[in-house]
């Protein structure tokens, strides 16, 4: 499969490292030759300076012979205007990251009208996932799978005395549950029965949702049934602004705090029962005036990583019962862990996903990275041709770096052993090093040349 990117920002070398791992033949694109030369020393991708909104550009590039292109520039007009000209030139598909809520309202339009298959917008998929963790009844992060049946949670040992020193084979109280990675100095490791624990170690831990809430309660580990009735946002911007919309649906009394006046005006005129207060929101003072300790939920939504980070650490130790901060460094993934806040969430980690699982269409139903991109899981729709059907685990010779976490058979969950036998039809919950998931595209769809892509576009 061949994809060009348009734009070499953050969202661009995310998309373009992340095709890399999935055998995609890739070219950036962008104006900015500083940008590109960063990313032709770190991928293995065609890069390309040149203006992508150019027809001529374009012709030279034989967009004719690409299956996808990305406009990911920081411009939402120059994106859908670089889809259309693409579309023109016969390019098969085409996706645009828009950002702006003004164009996100004629969303069905704009698609139809500009030639756009699909479009992207970080900061909608960002207010969304936060939306999702608020309005849960417990602390902890986890990705929901199966329509809620499955889950799969970020457990921080230095909060589970009873784990710390003990190997994984010896550990009680986890039937019906899989550890399927363990993050350990910045590195993700897959463990077996022998894998000692130690006091830094976050497990990654899949298994039924209701099993997931009883290991929690029985831990001890932030099990609040407290609901988040009240919730203050820090920073008015497009993420400000999508999640202030949304907790306001849900009847959540929402506070943003902007410093810039106009802004203010902007969001005031907008948003319809939120309370816009103009002021720095780093300013500790200004938090006590407004008694930040009355809330359920802070929310950093900023443009700097680290006013979020700092502010929602401020308001834990203000007796905030859940903090999130917006992160956009994909460095700092490493260091939240070791941060008393509940949940860091990453934009284009977001984005990129949900570009995956566009991509990976049809069957492939979720797709959700961890550790900014070094592991992945995915959930999918077992094909009757997958080598994955009819044979136990034990004898698929799955490389260690796949474990599959889940089995959704006819409804029932079943946390597997090596003993469990797949079906065609099944739903899956595959956890993958991102090195491992070339192989784990094979056995998704072995019998297109052109791996699952070419199955999804032939559906379309």
């Amino acid at each position: 499969m061949k994809v060009m990117i348009v734009g070499a920002g953050k969202l661009g070398y995310r998309l373009a490292e992340a095709m890399n791992n999935e055998d995609i033949d890739v070219t950036i694109v962008d104006i900015d030759g500083s940008k590109l030369e960063r990313i032709s020393d770190h991928l293995d991708v065609l890069a390309v300076e040149a203006n992508g909104i150019q027809i001529g550009a374009l012709k030279e590039l034989d967009i004719e012979s690409y299956d996808l292109l990305v406009a990911a520039t920081d411009s939402d007009e120059t994106n859908a205007l670089i889809c259309t000209i693409a579309k023109k030139l016969n390019c098969k598909r085409t996706i645009a990251r828009i950002r702006s809520p003004e164009f996100i309202e004629e969303l069905a339009f704009i698609k139809q009208q500009l030639g756009i298959d699909h479009i992207i917008n970080p900061d909608l998929a960002i207010a969304i996932e936060i939306e999702r963790y608020i309005s849960k009844t417990y602390n902890f992060y986890s990705g929901d799978f199966a329509k809620g049946k499955v889950s799969m949670v970020d457990l921080h040992l230095s909060s589970v005395n009873e784990f710390i020193g003990k190997k994984i084979k010896e550990l009680e109280g986890l039937e019906g549950l899989l550890i399927t990675a363990i993050l350990r100095d910045g590195e993700l490791i897959i463990p077996d029965g022998s894998t000692e624990l130690k006091i830094d170690d976050v497990l990654y831990v899949i298994g039924k949702s209701k099993i997931i809430n009883k290991l929690g309660e029985r831990l001890g580990i932030n099990m609040n049934k407290k609901e988040s009735k009240k919730v203050m946002i820090l920073g008015g911007g497009k993420i400000g602004y999508y999640l202030a919309k949304r907790l306001e649906k849900l009847g959540i009394n929402v506070t943003i705090m902007e410093i810039d006046k106009e802004r203010c005006e902007y969001l005031a005129e907008k948003l319809d029962h939120t309370l816009v207060i103009c002021g720095d929101g780093t300013d500790v003072d200004i938090l006590n005036e407004e008694d930040l300790a009355s809330y359920d939920a802070f929310v950093g939504a900023t443009g700097i990583d680290e006013e979020n980070l700092l502010m929602a650490l401020v308001a834990k130790q203000s007796g905030v019962n859940k903090t999130i901060a917006k992160i956009s460094r994909p460095n700092y993934v490493r260091i939240v862990d070791k941060l008393d806040i509940d949940v860091a969430l990453n934009p284009v980690d977001i984005t990129v996903s949900n570009v995956l699982k566009y991509i990976k269409g049809g069957k492939v139903l979720s797709v959700s990275l961890l550790l900014g991109g070094e592991g992945e899981v995915t959930e999918m729709i077992v094909s009757e041709n997958s080598p994955m059907v009819g044979k136990p685990l034990s004898k698929l010779g799955l490389p260690k770096g796949i474990i599959v976490g889940a089995i959704i058979h006819d409804g029932e969950v079943i946390i597997p052993n090596g003993n469990s036998v797949i079906q065609a039809n099944d739903r899956i919950i595959v956890f993958s090093l991102n090195s491992d998931i070339p192989m784990l595209n094979k056995l998704i769809s072995p019998d297109n040349k052109g791996g699952i892509f070419n199955g999804f576009w032939g559906n379309h």
